[in-house]
C-alpha cells in the first residue's frame, strides 16, 4: 500500500459516461420509479418524465460548464469550493458523500430484491422476500466491494456493458409491446395513444407537479463522472460530454419506455391500477406480450442493474472520502494503492458506512425495517442530500460565470441556471415538506438529512481554520487551477 495521494489515469469516454448512466441505474429504474408519479399523476407519467428530463437540462448547464475549466475527484466538494468557498464546499461534498452511502444501501436492496424476485419467477422460491433480500444484498455488496478495489478502468467499463446490455433488452421488448399494440394483437385491447402526455380529467395541477418530482429523482446520479475527474484522460473533454451524453440518452429512454409502459397496461382507470400494483413493469409487459421468459431475463437484468447501481455508488463515494480526506488530513482514507491505483481505504469505509446507516435504520424502525422500508429510506434521503450539494453547485456556477466580474458567459444564458436552481430548491421543498407524522419512517428521513447537513454545517462554522487549511489545499490543487474553455 502507498502513501501517495494521487490517483493514476486511466479512463477514456466510454467509462466516465458509464459511471453516471449505472448511477442513473436506467434499466432498473424503469421497471420501479415510474409507479410514484402513477399514484399520484394517473396515466400522466411520459408527461411527468418529459418535464424532469427538461428540469434536469437546467440543471446540468452549470454542472457542464464548470467541469470545462475543473476536474476534481471530490466532484461538487471541488466544485463548490471553488466558485463558492471551501465552507460551503465542505457541506456540498459531505451532502455527496453521504448521498452516495445511502445509495449504496439503496441499490443494496434493491439488488437483493430483484433477485429474490428472478428466483421467485423461476420457481425457486416461495412468497417472502425478507430476510432473503438483505442476505443476497450482503452478497451483491462483498462482490462490488471485491471490484471497486480492482484498476478502475475495468469496473467502470464493465458498469457500461452490463446496464448497456440490460436497456437494450428493454428497448427491445418496448418495441414489441409498441408493434403489437400498434397492430391491433394487444392481449387487452390496448390502443396507441399519447393520453400519458396529457392529464386526465380530475388530476388537478398540483398533483401533476408532485409527480413531475418523482420524476426528478431518478436522474439523481446524472453527475457521478465528475468523480473521476482525476482519473480521465482528458477531464475537461470527457466529462461535460459524459454530463451531456448520459443525461440526453438516459432522459429519451426514460420518456420513450414510460410511454411504452402506460399504453401497454392501458391509458384508463383499471390500467393505471394495474400499472400502481406492478412489482416490475416492464417484466410484467414482457410475460404479457411476448412470454414468461422474457419477463424472468428481464425481471434478472433489474437486478444486475442494480448491482450496477452498488458497484457506481461505492466508486463515487469512495472517491469522494478520499478527496475530503486528503484535504483533511487525514491518512485513514486518502492511501491509494499502488498496485490497483484506487483509494482502498475509502471504497471500504464507505461500503462499511452504507452496512453500519441500514442497521441502524434497523434498530430505529424495527416495525419498518424490511428490504422494500431500507429501500425507500435509503433512496429518499440520499436523493434530498444530492440535491442540496446539485443547489449549492448552480449557485456556485451562477456565481462564477455571471457574477465575478471576469466575463466567462453571455449574460443572457443566466437564466438557464436559475432556472434550475427554482426546480432545486421546489424538489427538495416538496421531498421535505409537509411533515409527516411523529413516528413515521418518513419523518426519519428529514430527521436524517438535517443530521448531516446541521452536523457539517456546525462544524465547518466552528472551526475556521480547517475550514481555511481545506480551502488552501482546494486552490493548490492543479484540477481546480482555472483554464479558458
Amino acid at each position: 500500500m502507498s502513501e501517495t495521494k494521487k490517483l493514476s489515469k486511466s479512463l477514456g469516454i466510454l467509462e466516465v459516461i458509464g459511471l453516471s448512466i449505472a448511477l442513473m441505474a436506467p434499466s432498473m429504474a424503469a421497471n420501479i420509479n415510474p409507479q410514484g408519479p402513477a399514484s399520484i399523476a394517473g396515466r400522466a407519467v411520459p408527461l411527468a418524465f418529459l418535464a424532469s428530463f427538461i428540469g434536469i437540462l437546467f440543471v446540468s448547464y452549470g454542472f457542464i460548464r464548470l467541469t470545462q475549466r475543473f476536474n476534481h475527484s471530490g466532484s461538487l466538494y471541488g466544485l463548490v469550493g471553488k466558485t463558492v468557498g471551501p465552507r460551503a464546499g465542505v457541506v456540498a461534498g459531505v451532502s455527496l458523500l453521504a448521498a452516495y452511502i445511502f445509495f449504496i444501501g439503496f441499490c443494496f436492496n434493491v439488488t437483493g430484491r430483484f433477485v429474490v424476485a428472478t428466483l421467485q419467477e423461476l420457481g425457486f422460491w416461495g412468497d417472502n422476500i425478507d430476510p432473503a433480500a438483505f442476505g443476497f444484498g450482503l452478497v451483491a455488496l462483498a462482490i462490488a466491494v471485491y471490484v471497486a478495489l480492482q484498476p478502475v478502468k475495468k469496473g467502470t467499463r464493465a458498469l457500461l456493458f452490463i446496464e448497456g446490455g440490460t436497456v437494450v433488452l428493454i428497448l427491445i421488448t418496448a418495441i414489441v409491446v409498441l408493434v403489437k399494440v400498434a397492430s391491433g394483437h394487444a392481449p387487452a385491447g390496448q390502443t396507441v395513444n399519447f393520453d400519458g402526455f396529457s392529464l386526465a380529467p380530475g388530476v388537478g395541477t398540483s398533483a401533476a407537479v408532485l409527480a413531475v418530482v418523482y420524476g426528478f429523482l431518478s436522474f439523481a446520479g446524472f453527475e457521478a463522472a465528475i468523480t473521476l475527474g482525476e482519473e480521465a484522460h482528458a477531464p475537461r473533454k470527457d466529462i461535460p460530454k459524459a454530463l451531456l451524453w448520459s443525461t440526453l440518452l438516459v432522459g429519451t429512454y426514460y420518456v420513450f419506455v414510460t410511454w411504452i409502459e402506460t399504453i401497454g397496461f392501458g391509458t384508463d382507470d383499471k390500467g393505471v391500477e394495474a400499472f400502481v400494483a406492478s412489482p416490475s413493469l416492464l417484466g410484467d409487459l414482457g410475460t404479457q406480450f411476448i412470454g414468461s421468459w422474457i419477463g424472468t431475463i428481464i425481471t434478472a437484468g433489474a437486478a444486475i442493474s442494480g448491482f450496477a447501481c452498488l458497484l457506481s455508488a461505492i466508486l463515487g463515494a469512495a472517491r469522494v472520502l478520499f478527496a475530503l480526506s486528503r484535504d483533511a488530513g487525514l491518512n485513514a482514507f486518502s492511501k491509494v494503492s499502488e498496485k490497483n491505483g484506487v483509494p482502498t481505504t475509502a471504497v471500504y469505509g464507505a461500503s462499511g458506512a452504507a452496512l453500519v446507516a441500514m442497521l441502524i435504520w434497523k434498530a430505529l424502525y424495527p416495525n419498518n425495517s424490511g428490504s422494500f422500508d431500507i429501500f425507500l429510506a435509503t433512496a429518499t434521503i440520499g436523493t434530498v442530500l444530492i440535491l442540496v450539494a446539485y443547489a449549492l453547485t448552480t449557485f456556485g456556477a451562477i456565481n462564477f460565470l455571471f457574477l465575478k466580474g471576469k466575463k466567462i458567459a453571455p449574460l443572457y444564458e443566466i437564466v438557464i441556471p436559475i432556472i434550475g436552481l427554482v426546480v432545486l430548491v421546489y424538489v427538495i421543498y416538496r421531498n421535505v415538506w409537509p411533515l409527516a407524522p411523529h413516528g413515521a419512517p418518513a419523518r426519519g428521513y428529514v430527521y436524517a438529512v438535517a443530521v448531516v447537513l446541521v452536523a457539517v454545517t456546525a462544524f465547518v462554522l466552528a472551526a475556521p481554520n480547517f475550514a481555511r487549511k481545506m480551502g488552501e489545499r482546494l486552490n493548490a490543487d492543479e484540477g481546480l487551477v482555472e483554464i479558458d474553455a
